[in-house]
């Protein structure tokens, strides 16, 4: 009877030439070793390395093993898409009860994986990696990441101390319901509280890079900060657009009624001229302006929807069901 596979461990690359063959070998030998054990005696394991659109020859090297060992799975994009939809596919292709993601760049440390197993099994659905002793440059990356870190946690109300670390665990069910687009990957815990998961999180080993240019920079900031507005959107609003639109609309409509009656009282009250008032103008933007957005968030509400009830999607997603039989 061929075995069930309990592991799916998701390897996004992208020019890491040099990396994989060491990253291979050191996920192999551990995870060998820890399915020696007895509890998982009737299991199995996956290794899922997605090459990214590689410039070099990662995708060949990836077709080398994954060709010696059935355990290897290789996807090849046709191009760069990013971390977030190598990770996405990963999860799509994976078999596995949990998946666990890392870095092809041997930063991440696979001693780590049975600490991130160990947390599962106490009834966590999300683990993920803590680099407590970072080994990149302070200014360039240590300081934006933990800015960046403070921001995410106090804005999802999800805190961590690391996000940008991409060794995590996950339940299957809990990484396979997730959206993924544009440069979610790092958000993945926090969308995570849309579905309702238990997450913790653990310190990690953190390695300084040998091999190949990290693909991080400091720009990548101001683009957590972006993403960070949709992601907030999502957790507070995703089924409720019209909360967030109306609000605003609202609010817009009711200091604009405010500065048109004031104006309207001085005109027929006290017969002053309103005309050629920059005050009118700005009140009748203002009262127009939360028209617009009242209406922008019935039309949103309209969308959510159509989207839900043309896919025939739910907006719950369902851990376990009991049922006694008769």
């Amino acid at each position: 009877m061929d075995k069930k596979i309990y592991l799916s461990i998701v390897v996004p690359i992208y020019n890491e030439e040099e990396n994989l063959p060491i990253l291979y070998k050191k996920i192999k030998d551990v995870i060998e070793n820890l399915f020696r054990q007895e509890k998982y005696k009737d299991k199995t394991y996956e290794i899922i390395f997605v090459n990214d659109g590689s410039k070099d020859r990662s995708w060949e090297i990836i077709k080398e093993i994954a060709e010696k060992d059935p355990h290897v799975v290789g996807i090849n994009f046709r191009r760069n898409f990013g971390q977030t939809a190598a990770m996405a596919a990963g999860f799509d292709k994976a078999k596995g009860e949990i998946i666990i993601t890392m870095d092809g760049d041997l930063q991440n440390d696979p001693e780590d994986i049975p600490k991130l197993l160990e947390k599962i099994d106490e009834g966590y659905d999300v683990v993920s990696g803590w680099r407590k002793d970072r080994k990149d440059a302070f200014l360039s990356r240590t300081l934006p990441s933990r800015i960046a870190n403070w921001l995410i946690s106090k804005v999802t109300g999800v805190h961590l101390h690391d996000y940008g670390c991409s060794l995590k665990a996950y339940k299957a069910e809990v990484a396979k319901s997730l959206d993924y687009y544009g440069e979610m990957h790092r958000f993945l815990p926090a969308l995570s509280k849309v579905v309702g998961a238990n997450i913790t999180e653990i310190p990690v080993k953190h390695h300084p890079r040998i091999y190949g240019k990290s693909k991080y920079g400091i720009s990548r900031t101001f683009k957590v900060i972006l993403d960070l507005i949709w992601v907030k959107f999502l957790l507070d609003y995703r089924n409720k657009p019209l909360r967030v639109f109306g609000g605003f609309g609202f609010l817009f409509l009711i200091v604009g009624f405010l500065i048109l009656l004031y104006l309207t009282c001085e005109k027929v009250c006290l017969g002053h001229s309103i005309g050629n008032r920059p005050l009118l103008i700005f009140g009748v933007l203002i009262f127009l302006t939360g028209i617009n957005l009242i209406s922008t968030g019935i039309i949103a509400e309209l969308i959510i929807r159509t989207y839900y009830e043309s896919q025939g999607k739910k907006p719950y997603v369902i851990k376990e069901i009991i049922q006694k039989n008769e």
